[in-house]
């Protein structure tokens, strides 16, 4: 990729997420980027769109409204990439098991938005404690930390830290009590959320933390979660494959609408 500014084409007319009647102003994109991305429709097999730049906001905002995203390698120069075909939850299509619906009734835990952002982002980052407490959206290879470790490595973890101060990266945290016992986070692209990791420190902690996110997600008038890549596990909760043409499509028709995640403490027993 080489400097200077990237030129974004403006969305297509009919997004496809249902806007509330009264709803919040877009954020402010920082920016311009110093990096244009090549076109992620040019992405080959493997979904690589290039290689270098940096984790400035400018430049992630830039690229995850481009349906790129930042996959660091070991060893390796910071890749970017954009998979075809895509993994994506449709709203309506998220799968709720009767175990899972049992511990939505039963469990008395809560859940909340952006209250311990860097909680949730430690405790996706952080391979070395209870072996049950990680898990991921994205199943990426495991960058050298020494002990454990995962590809959210240092600089990513400022990075998404920086989205989040700036109102672009969002958590949501899944409560026992005073207890946080499992979240995720992405970014908020319009109207689609592009999760980036998951963990749980309670069993079906990070499944509780999806379901509620599809419900706040469909209240607030967004339309799609971006998994990116489909998992067996992400399969068993609903994620499927679509056409990269056809999730940058719905992308670009959606990432400018003023979706935002309602973050009253509620508790996930509505959901049962």
């Amino acid at each position: 990729m080489e400097p200077p500014e990237a030129k974004l084409s403006g969305p297509a007319p009919g997004p496809p997420c249902a806007r509330p009647k009264e709803g919040p102003i877009p954020l402010p994109i920082p920016g311009p980027s110093r990096w244009r991305f090549p076109d992620p429709a040019t992405a080959g097999e493997d979904g690589l769109v290039g290689i270098g730049a940096d984790l400035e906001p400018a430049t992630l905002v830039d690229a995850y409204r481009q349906g790129i995203f930042p996959w660091p390698h070991p060893g390796a120069p910071l890749p970017w990439f954009s998979p075809d075909p895509r993994g994506v939850i449709p709203l309506e299509g998220v799968t709720v098991s009767r175990s899972l619906r049992a511990r939505l009734r039963r469990s008395g835990w809560e859940t909340t938005v952006d209250r311990a952002f860097a909680a949730v982002l430690a405790g996706c980052a952080d391979r070395r404690g209870d072996p049950r407490g990680s898990g991921g959206l994205k199943p990426g290879p495991p960058v050298d930390q020494g002990e454990g470790g995962t590809w959210i490595t240092p600089p990513m973890r400022v990075a998404y830290q920086r989205l989040h101060d700036l109102g672009h990266a969002h958590s949501l945290e899944v409560w026992a009590g005073d207890e946080l016992v499992g979240g995720l986070y992405g970014i908020g692209v319009g109207g689609v959320f592009t999760g980036e990791s998951m963990f749980h420190l309670a069993s079906d902690a990070s499944k509780v933390a999806l379901v509620d996110l599809t419900a706040r997600l469909t209240e607030a008038g967004g339309c799609l979660i971006d998994v990116q890549m489909v998992t067996p596990h992400l399969a068993s909760l609903g994620a499927r494959d679509l056409p990269r043409a056809e999730f940058l499509d719905l992308l670009a028709r959606a990432r400018d609408e003023p979706v935002r995640l309602p973050g009253d403490r509620l508790p996930v027993a509505r959901l049962g």
